[in-house]
């Protein structure tokens, strides 16, 4: 069992940045890969970032690559999206999930534990 918390959402002004990070209870959480995923209203969840146990290797949807930065710290049990360049169609509810997919997964259905999501909106 995994309990994932989200922090670090917020208000921010186009062009700006915020820093996500997702804590995880239990002590398996460098067994898990990590996602970070998103859902906008009346839009369907996104894949948005993830990163496989060892933290080497990442993945990320087009339209962040280049602005967000997925990465982990085992020891401290906490995946952190750091996210640059906002733009207002970044605003969402973001959320961590966790999966045993190796090495990570942009479907949601292969992700076992979620947090309960944190809110980013970005004003133009």
């Amino acid at each position: 069992q995994v309990q994932l918390v989200e922090s670090g959402g917020g208000l921010v002004q186009d062009g700006g940045s915020l820093r996500l990070s997702c804590v995880a209870s239990g002590r398996t959480f460098s067994t898990y890969s990590m996602g970070w995923f998103r859902q906008a209203p009346g839009k369907e969840r996104e894949f948005v970032a993830a990163i496989n146990w060892r933290g080497d290797t990442t993945d990320y949807v087009a339209s962040v690559k280049g602005r967000f930065t997925i990465s982990r710290d085992n020891a401290k049990n906490t995946v952190v999206l750091q996210m640059n360049s906002l733009k207002p169609e970044d605003t969402a509810v973001y959320y961590c999930a966790a999966s045993r997919v190796y090495p990570s997964s942009r479907y949601y259905g292969n992700y076992n534990y979620w947090g309960q999501g944190t809110q980013v909106t970005v004003s133009s």
